[in-house]
């Protein structure tokens, strides 16, 4: 196991307040295990002792009693008997009927709990949830491992390609590290998505057709990093036989996003410097979801690297767009701390001119003076004018960017 200290430091602030802390991410991304170096904190550093510790994991049998917020609150209140801050742990909320009913009322009922929550859809960011507990809390979406933790979990080589592949080939997800053979990680891998969508969609999105969601899920992951385009899908439904509607094809892609298999990339226009809501792209969360999802036999490596970027730039805690010009496109603009990064992804460019060109060149129609970036697994500097050549490692090894 590994510390996941970029989180922690950025929950850490928040330990005693009474804001409610949620943190939101794909499932089996390692959202319990960070409650749980969160809870070795408290019992190491504050000395808080057992009794004020409440943790309840709803995906264990024990808790099976609990599912409605009355009982819940009830439950909780049962164990409250001071005035010390009681620290409170509830690992996959969602699965319990009307929770924010029941976590607004603690929180409003008792000045001394400090509640951490966790879920695998973003029914934990809806707009529903955001009524009921409206400016009392704060969100910390949590990602699979990125290279630099994979890294630090498998001690392995972390400037080899092989270990660079494994990842981009089987993804971050934590468990999948303890796997070696090919039939353990695609029959984990499946068992992981096959969960997802049966809870995170199925059941809790009121999805009636799996069939259907499936082949969709399928066509944006083997066409991620594409612009997307409703009329190329409803081609390719009409060759699989589903003559569908486009409100049913957005809706479903909607609930792809909302149980956090992929996210939507919007346009943003660079010059007008504003974002647009058409022509956007789909990343996956996790490039070995990914993989065991598609039909193809290798995955794109080109897409791959520009997933690992677009994702590692996420967990670099930037807002992430697709750059448009007036000339062209740019693989991806970063905004964080007001600064604006403008980044081109490539596999190798080494003396190839036609590549270095038309990465380099990308940002020709760019008229303000940001920082601009071409990142790639050239082991040369191929610096220009201006533009930084990163070297791929050198920007996943590194949380400064």
């Amino acid at each position: 196991m590994i510390i996941r200290e970029n989180y922690l430091r950025k929950i850490r602030p928040f330990y005693d307040l009474d804001i409610i802390k949620i943190l939101v991410g794909i499932r089996r991304c390692g959202k319990s295990v960070i409650l749980k170096q969160i809870i070795e904190e408290l019992k190491k550093t504050k000395s808080i002792d057992d009794a004020h510790i409440i943790s309840i994991n709803f995906e264990s049998i024990e808790y099976r009693n609990l599912l409605n917020y009355e009982d819940l609150y009830y439950y909780i209140k049962s164990k409250i008997n001071d005035s010390k801050i009681y620290y409170i742990f509830f690992d996959e909320i969602q699965v319990v009927e009307n929770f924010e009913l029941g976590i607004n009322s603690l929180r409003a009922n008792f000045s001394n709990v400090s509640i951490f929550l966790t879920g695998s859809n973003s029914k934990l960011l809806s707009d529903e949830l955001s009524s009921v507990l409206s400016g009392r809390y704060v969100a910390f979406k949590i990602y699979p491992l990125s290279y630099k933790e994979y890294i630090e979990l498998t001690k392995k080589e972390a400037r080899d390609m092989t270990s660079f592949n494994d990842f981009a080939t089987w993804g971050g997800l934590p468990y999948r590290c303890n796997l070696t053979d090919e039939e353990s990680l695609r029959n984990y891998l499946h068992s992981v998505c096959d969960s997802i969508v049966l809870r995170d969609v199925i059941m809790n999105l009121n999805l009636r057709d799996a069939t259907l969601f499936s082949l969709l899920l399928n066509y944006i992951l083997e066409n991620n990093g594409r612009e997307f385009s409703i009329d190329n899908v409803i081609n390719y439904l009409k060759n699989e036989n589903h003559n569908v509607s486009n409100e049913t094809i957005y809706s479903y892609i909607n609930a792809m996003c909302k149980a956090l298999i992929i996210s939507k990339v919007y346009r943003y226009d660079v010059n007008g410097k504003m974002v647009l809501k058409t022509l956007n792209k789909y990343y996956a969360t996790d490039l070995g979801i990914a993989n065991i999802q598609t039909t193809k036999t290798k995955f794109r490596t080109y897409i791959a690297l520009e997933n690992i970027v677009y994702n590692d730039l996420l967990i670099k805690g930037y807002e992430v767009y697709v750059g448009k010009s007036k000339k062209g496109e740019i693989d991806f603009v970063s905004k964080k701390n007001g600064v604006i990064k403008y980044i081109q992804v490539a596999y190798l460019i080494g003396e190839n001119e036609e590549t270095f060109n038309r990465e380099f060149n990308a940002f020709n129609y760019i008229e303000d003076n940001y920082p601009r970036y071409v990142i790639s697994l050239d082991l040369i500097d191929l610096s220009y004018n201006g533009i930084k050549h990163l070297n791929l490692f050198d920007f996943l090894l590194n949380d400064d960017f």
